[in-house]
């Protein structure tokens, strides 16, 4: 798919990207129109970015 990110500032570069968007979605959620699946894919984004946290944590420079 895409290049391989490996540098500690090009990690942290794409997390806080990925936690932006996260945010961008909840800003824009309307709570009394939210349904299951929109909870279920916030939590797929969250478990997503919990898992490259701990990719890149494994990883050495």
């Amino acid at each position: 798919m895409g290049n391989s990110i490996t540098g500690k500032n090009e990690q942290l570069s794409y997390l806080k990207e990925r936690l932006t968007m996260f945010m961008e979605v909840l800003d824009h959620i309307e709570p009394e129109n939210t349904e299951l699946e929109d909870i279920d894919r916030l939590i797929g984004m969250i478990d997503d970015l919990e898992g490259k946290v701990e990719q890149f944590k494994t990883r050495e420079d």
